[in-house]
């Protein structure tokens, strides 16, 4: 593997900003130091540039097995890489559901083929498949989940027995995506009635409502504390949600964690109007004050992720009616941009983004070796240009969907390059290395 010697970057790692060079020897920072003048294979000159430890998006939807029309592991992992995200974390909803053993191992070797980025695969739990749940491997996979809402297939979770179980038994962290299905579906036949099939996606937030997102993360949250569960809450959508975490401890020491994703954090009901089925994701895009409420929670270290949700869909099926319009949409090339501009904004800085999308993704999953820029670690790393304004175009976009709810936005930073477990994948605008990411391992 080619060393890289790395020249006078502005380092962002564990809560500083210094100047340094960094040496990636066989896939590993070899060496930090104000100045190292060892030769290498490649030397990158990053003066006025900073360097973050790669981003680690612990939900992701990247479609394959069985709905590569939308998008693959392939398309999806390049487009992270553009985007920073060096490791990502990926959902069982795919068709097959990731129900058994054999399916997730399927997966991983879809994976070592197929991803640019670092790699790993939720294993997934139905209303009858704990015993395959309970044979997960702690060490190789990132988690079990758990859908306490609407999923495709059989992976609704919503026996109250089965609930219970899966929090006893479970030895591994439990991520969950929670939304009462039943106030839903009393919800959606009450706009029905009122408004036949024409339901504009402005009711979205009213149909997938507080309540309904509230009363099944407080269950989550009450059988972890029952149970002493390692659970994680993905996507908060509400600001009365943020009330159920704690910030008075370590996150290495916290048993109950939440994520924020960038959709919640970017965009409100207002934006409904403009953008329509493009910001339809489930748990439904909120108001302007869930929004505030949930970016106060990540700034006072309640929430403790920011991740994407990454859920594409095709062009076509999201300009269908509101009702029969897919939820989720394609994140990973533009959320760290998108977290960068709220910096340029003065939201939160670039510390506090380094944190919650590298460093607090390690330690909740306990990743080993990445994360953080250290010697020894493995070299999941990302230059910045903050001073180099980018419009998302059509013509620029990686996604294998086509389309970006943030076309047309001109971000006022690039990434310029991403180096993955050692191997620089991205430079200046192109792929330079089509070499396969990593599994990633956990402790």
């Amino acid at each position: 593997m080619p060393t890289i010697l790395i020249k006078q970057a502005t380092i962002v790692n564990e809560g500083l900003e210094y100047l340094a060079d960094i040496l990636i020897k066989d896939g590993l920072i070899e060496r930090i130091a104000p100045e190292i003048n060892q030769p290498a294979d490649r030397e990158i000159n990053a003066e006025g540039l900073h360097l973050l430890p790669g981003c680690i998006d612990d939900q992701v939807h990247f479609r394959e097995p069985g709905l590569t029309y939308k998008a693959d592991i392939y398309t999806e992992s390049r487009a992270a890489v553009a985007g920073g995200i060096t490791s990502f974390m990926e959902m069982p909803n795919t068709v097959p559901n990731t129900l058994t053993q054999q399916l997730l191992e399927d997966k991983y070797q879809i994976g070592a083929k197929k991803s640019l980025a670092n790699y790993s695969f939720f294993m997934g739990a139905s209303n009858d498949n704990l015993d395959e749940v309970l044979r997960t491997d702690a060490k190789k996979v990132c988690g079990i989940k758990v859908f306490m809402g609407s999923s495709t297939g059989n992976m609704l979770v919503d026996n109250r027995d089965t609930l219970e179980r899966i929090f006893t038994e479970s030895p591994m962290l439990i991520a969950t995506h929670c939304e009462d299905e039943a106030t839903i579906k009393h919800n959606l036949n009450h706009y029905k009635q009122l408004l036949g099939d024409n339901i504009p996606v402005r009711m979205h937030p009213k149909i997938r409502t507080t309540e309904a997102c509230y009363l099944s993360s407080s269950m989550a949250v009450d059988l972890a504390k029952k149970h002493g569960t390692r659970l994680h809450v993905l996507h908060i959508s509400t600001e009365i949600e943020t009330h159920l975490f704690d910030n008075t401890i370590p996150l290495k020491d916290k048993r109950i964690t939440a994520e924020a994703c960038i959709h919640h954090l970017w965009f409100s009901d207002e934006d409904y109007t403009d953008k329509g089925n493009f910001i339809k994701w489930n748990p439904a895009v909120k108001t302007v004050a869930d929004r505030a409420g949930i970016l106060k929670a990540v700034l006072d270290g309640r929430i403790d992720i920011i991740a994407t949700d990454h859920a594409p869909h095709t062009l076509d099926e999201k300009l269908k009616p509101y009702l029969e319009a897919p939820s989720g949409g394609p994140l990973v090339q533009h959320a760290l941009p998108a977290m960068l501009d709220l910096c340029y904004y003065g939201k939160l800085t670039l510390v506090q983004v380094v944190e919650k999308m590298a460093h607090n993704p390690a330690i909740c999953f306990k990743i080993e070796k990445r994360g953080f820029i250290r010697e020894g670690y493995w070299a999941d790393l990302v230059l910045v240009n903050l001073e180099k304004p980018t419009t998302v175009t059509k013509q620029n976009l990686l996604y294998k969907c086509g389309w970006s709810p943030f076309e047309g936005k001109t971000f006022q930073s690039a990434i310029t390059h991403t180096i993955v477990s050692g191997n620089l994948v991205w430079a200046n605008g192109a792929f330079v290395s089509d070499e396969s990411g990593m599994r990633l391992s956990f402790e």
